[in-house]
Order: C-alpha cells, then structure tokens, then sequence
C-alpha cells in the first residue's frame, strides 16, 4: 500500500533555539543530518525508512558518525543533499553576491532595487589602501548624490507617461520601481544587498570551499561566516570545508585541486594562445550565436521520433532528414498545437544548444545570471565596453549628469586599479558592461524568453533576451518560433500557425 509521510520541512531558526531552550526530548539535538543519516542506510537497512528517522532522530551522535562513513569513506555523497539549510545574507556588496550566485542547484531571492529607495550603504574594500579608500568613498558620494538627483525625475516622468497607471496603488509602485531601476544605473557594485540564500549541505560544502579562495577579501570573509553559522548544525557533512577536522577523522589533507588553483592554471594555459587585439565594442548592447547544434530542427524531430516511436536515434535522424518541408512544419503545428504560455517544452528541446556571446550591463547580467540552469563564463568588468544609458535618461535630457557620473567614475576607476586591480571593480556601476558567453538548450531558452521578453521583464534584460531569440530563430526557425514572452505568446502562437496557410 503507498504511503506519504511528511519527513521534514523548513523551520525559523528562532523557533528551533526556543525548542531548544524549553527542553525537547531527543537531547536538544535538533539536526537535519538526522534525515541524511537515516535515508543513507536505507539501502543496506532493512527496517521502514520512518524507523530508520526515528533512530536516527535521538541518536544525532550516532548519525554523524554514519554520516562521515558513508559520505566520505564510501563517497555517497548525494545522501548530504537531504539537508537543507537557509540563511539571511545582509551588508553583502551587488559585486560579491555575483560569486555566491554561481551555484546553480540553490535558491536565491535577493532584495530588489526595483522596489526599495537605495540610501547609500556601501561596502569599502579591505584591499584598499587609506588614500585609495579617500578616493573611493568621495566617488561612491557622488554617485549616490546622482541617483539621488535623478530618481524624482525619472519618477515624473514615468508618471506622465502613463497616467492611467496612477488610478491603482500597484501602478503607482510599478512606476516608481521603473524609475528606481533607471536611476540605480548610476551606483556602485560596492552597493550593500540584502538575500535569502538556501542550499543543501552537499553544494553548500562545494560553495564554502571555493569562496575561500577567492581573490576579494569580502568574498573569503562571506565563506568563512557561511562555514560558521553551519558547521554546529551539519559538522558531519561539510567536513571538506574544514581541512583541520578532516584530516584529524580521516588522517590526510584535504585536496582543493582547481579549487585553489584553478585561476592561475586557467591564466597560464592561455597565454599560448594567440590573439590578436580588437576594437572595443560601442554598441547599445550586442548579443552573438557564436555555435549551435546543426540542423536543430531536424535533430528535436530524431530526438521524439526515438522517444516516442522505439527506434534508434540513428534511424530516427534518418528518417527527419527525409521529411518534406510541409511535413516538417506539420510536426511542430502538432507539437506546439496544446502548448500555452506556462507550460515547459518537451525534454527533447534540451537536445540541441547554442551559445552566445553577449556584452550586456551589470544590471542585465545581474538578471540573466538567475537562469543557473545555462553554463555561464563571464569576463570581468571591462570599461573599454563602454556603459549602458537607460533611455528614460535620454528622454528626460539627463544624460549630461549620468554621462558626468560614468566619466568620473571611470577615472576613479583607472586610480584604484593601478595598485587593486580586482578590487577597483567595487567602483564600476550597474551600467558597466562585461562579455559573458552563454550555453543553453533550447528548452532552457523557451524558459528565459517567456519570463525576460514579457512585458513585466526591465527594458535592459528584455533587449537581451529579444536578441537572444531572434538570432535562436534564424537557427532554428520552427524549433525555436514560440520563443518570446508571456504577454505576447497567444499572439506569436496565432501567427505561426497561420503562417503558410
């Protein structure tokens, strides 16, 4: 007979530690290694898994060495994957959170500049020096004086745009929060942000130890706190992150590999590489398929055909490279016929990618790097790319003071790296731009279009997206023919079926 039963679930940390102080009968050993403990025996257990819990619920010392044998000596890693733990991240710099947010398999929800009045907390760099923290602080006031100067007139603007916005208090909010993001162009990435963060004790192990080497010191200091708040809670499966303890249980050193190396391995490696030097880029944004799997419509029609029919993929490739236009395009009406606007396409769409390379802003990439599930390589923030000009500044003849504030900056910019090369970036602003290059499956590109394209989405990542799609489409043509956003797809959907007829 099936069962269900609730193992577990997310609890406050405030009301675990009152639990705690008012006397709980398991020893006032609340841990979910508990749960990781008791799932990792259940392949060689033969009692019910909620037995297996139960045991392992007042038996937590117990657990933890059950732990540390089948993690680390039988490297069943994924049983750490069962804990989940979830932490209020605050006074962490838009510069550093980027290193944080590149463990894709965690949750994320970061305080929007969207919907708050920024009021200039900033972090200052430990690299700098007291005459370069001078130089930095002067230029961080500066900046926010700017944002300051511009919010009230992008606000105006924005509501004599759309008047009929101001009717309901979510208007009111939605044109405030258009001005906010324009005018926050002018900050610092040493700007203060503020996250929920949520992981699983296997990646947070991973996150710990890489952070540790990072070259920003407030990166470093980020891992360290993370290690703290944790390593009482789950000590048995975050040992890799404390060589000390590690090699006291298992008698040798932890070996961090690319982890510690990885940088300057990577550095060394291309240097024989020969590349000539280019112009820097002076357009609005640019976004390059620079690769794509072949024929991608053809490979998603092999890849269902195997699916669905019991073929061989070879056989089923064969076969769609023999179908006629017509029946091509029959296929994709047939598939795309019950499709909607909420819905994920079929798995098959994840058998052929494409990768782009894309120069975008901060601020963009701030919003594109959410989508974890693409491999991202990002360069760093390179002020030969120039800066992104949101248009309300144009509209409202404010590029002189925004303009001003980038000049300014730059010059800051150019001080600071001469000795602090990699903490100069604090000073760069969400309008300065980086190149990234992007590798995602069509499924994944659906998935970004329909949220970035809609008409909800900021105007910089919906520029990015659109992009995205269009040079998708003269790839893949019928595949990828559904690929915008959310407000638009009935529309998109219509016209492509009545395309040819």
């Amino acid at each position: 007979m099936l069962e269900v039963k609730l193992a577990g679930y997310n609890a406050d940390a405030d009301i675990i530690e009152k639990l705690k102080k008012e006397g709980w009968d398991g020893k006032n050993n609340i841990s979910p290694e508990t749960i990781s403990a008791a799932y990792a025996r259940i392949s060689r257990d033969p009692r019910r898994v909620d037995e297996l819990r139960a045991d392992s619920l007042v038996e937590v010392d117990k657990a933890r060495k059950s732990n540390e044998a089948i993690v680390f000596k039988m490297g069943h890693h994924s049983v750490a994957e069962h804990a989940y733990l979830n932490f209020d991240i605050l006074g962490l710099s838009r510069l550093a959170v980027e290193s944080l947010q590149e463990a894709r398999l965690c949750s994320y929800t970061e305080k929007s500049q969207r919907y708050i009045t920024l009021e200039g907390d900033y972090v200052v760099p430990a690299e700098f020096s007291a005459a370069e923290k001078k130089i930095f602080r002067d230029m961080v006031g500066r900046q926010v004086a700017a944002y300051v100067k511009l919010f009230p007139v992008l606000h105006e603007y924005r509501k004599k745009q759309y008047p009929e916005q101001l009717a309901t208090k979510s208007g009111h909010n939605l044109l405030e929060g258009w001005a906010k993001e324009d005018a926050r162009y002018a900050l610092a990435l040493a700007t203060e942000c503020q996250l929920g963060f949520s992981s699983n004790s296997r990646n947070l192990e991973h996150i710990i130890r890489k952070l540790k080497y990072h070259p920003l010191a407030e990166v470093r200091l980020l891992g360290e706190k993370l290690f703290s708040a944790t390593k009482q809670i789950v000590p048995s499966l975050i040992i890799l992150s404390d060589p000390e303890t590690f090699k006291k249980q298992f008698g040798k050193d932890v070996s961090d590999g690319i982890l510690k190396t990885g940088y300057a391995a990577a550095s060394k490696a291309v240097k024989a590489v020969k590349i000539p030097s280019s112009k820097p880029v002076s357009a609005k944004f640019e976004v390059m398929l620079v690769d794509w799997t072949k024929d991608p419509d053809m490979k998603i029609i092999a890849a269902m055909t195997q699916a669905y029919s019991g073929k061989s993929y070879e056989a089923s490739l064969r076969a769609a490279k023999k179908m006629r236009k017509n029946e091509i395009t029959g296929f994709y009406r047939t598939i795309f016929r019950d499709l909607g606007e909420h819905d994920s396409l079929y798995r098959e769409f994840e058998d052929v990618n494409f990768v782009y390379e894309v120069i975008l802003s901060s601020s963009a990439f701030a919003q594109l790097k959410r989508h974890r599930m693409m491999s991202i390589s990002k360069q760093p923030y390179d002020v030969s790319l120039g800066y992104t000009v949101p248009p309300s500044i144009i509209e409202t003849k404010q590029k002189d003071i925004f303009t001003g504030i980038m000049d300014e900056t730059e010059s800051a910019y150019a001080k600071l790296a001469k000795t602090s090369p990699v903490a100069a970036e604090y000073i760069l602003t969400n309008a300065h731009r980086r190149r990234v290059l992007l590798n995602a499956n069509l499924r994944e590109l659906y998935h970004i279009t329909r949220l970035r394209m809609d008409w909800h989405a900021q105007w910089d990542i919906q520029n990015i997206s659109a992009q995205m799609a269009a040079v998708t489409q003269e790839a893949a043509p019928l595949s990828a023919a559904l690929a915008c956003g959310k407000d638009k797809f009935e529309k998109v959907k219509a016209a492509f079926f009545k395309a040819g007829k």
